[in-house]
């Protein structure tokens, strides 16, 4: 029997159901996309390709009715990037097609989590996702990125998220703010 999309989000309902932590979560999920994405399996919808001129598409796939987790489609035209921003949330993300750059960063202000100003960032980490690849985040000070698309073609993602993503916190490095933008989805 094929491992599909549907039997991938009964395993991670399941499996948020026996444990208790974000790091346990994404523990245990992330190896559920990676065998989703080995699978050759994930068929989306058309709607779940709908792209965006301006900016990526999100497309949602599945939005748990008890606010446990979400699944989008993210779709990326060539240069689209999103803001700096964190999650405030745990998550799992898988690439379908293309390929993704995340590029990380460090708080290195002595700021209460909750701040608002006077915060500072300073540049970490690459990595580059290609198709099949999976990452994994956990809700804390230190998981804010930028991700974008930095290739010629399209990038197709899947993002399950711990709750019905809303919003985030973005951050402008330059001023040295953050603040909460709620998004929306196609």
């Amino acid at each position: 029997m094929s491992y599909t999309m549907e039997s991938f989000l009964d395993d991670c309902r399941q499996k948020i159901s026996l444990h208790n932590t974000a790091a346990d979560y994404v523990e245990v999920i992330a190896p559920l996309m990676h065998k989703l994405l080995r699978a050759g399996t994930v068929t989306l919808e058309e709607k779940h390709y709908q792209s965006d001129s301006e900016h990526y598409a999100r497309n949602p796939i599945y939005i748990d009715p008890e606010n446990r987790l979400s699944l989008y489609a993210l779709v990326w035209l060539p240069d689209q990037w999103t803001p700096i921003h964190d999650h405030g949330t745990w998550g799992v993300v898988g690439i379908i097609e293309g390929a993704i750059e995340e590029r990380n960063f460090i708080r290195t202000d002595d700021q209460p989590r909750n701040a608002r100003e006077n915060i500072k960032l300073n540049r970490g980490g690459s990595i580059i996702l290609t198709p099949g690849s999976v990452t994994s985040f956990v809700p804390n000070t230190d998981h804010i990125h930028i991700t974008g698309n930095a290739t010629k073609k399209r990038t197709v993602s899947l993002h399950l998220y711990g709750h019905a993503m809303a919003g985030f916190h973005i951050y402008n490095n330059k001023n040295g703010t953050k603040e909460w933008t709620e998004v929306s989805h196609s």
